[in-house]
């Protein structure tokens, strides 16, 4: 196998897992938009701060067993969790 072919199948991996990574963050923002549909039933706020650090420990500790940088796995958490509350705002607002 030459270098064009293996970097082929490095790359195709690489897809592959880009592809995974979209799916399952489309399937988490549609289980945060019902929880942000039943804040906004409930009167309940849309950010969570006490869990949001919870989950933040948690998943730093889950990257550091992965051998990921902890540091690199907030800020994509914080990213997502600071896009989930925009959304559960827009929703609590009527937007």
């Amino acid at each position: 196998m030459n270098d064009a072919d293996t970097l082929a199948r490095f790359r195709n991996s690489i897809d592959n897992i880009d592809a995974a990574l979209v799916f399952m963050l489309a399937e988490r923002f549609k289980i945060t938009q019902a929880v942000g549909e039943f804040k906004a039933k409930s009167s309940l706020s849309p950010a969570d701060p006490a869990r949001e650090e919870r989950q933040i420990q948690r998943l730093r500790q889950l990257a550091h067993d992965a051998k990921l940088d902890p540091d690199f796995t907030e800020k994509f958490l914080r990213f997502i969790i600071d896009e989930v509350i925009r959304h559960h705002q827009q929703i609590r607002d009527g937007s």
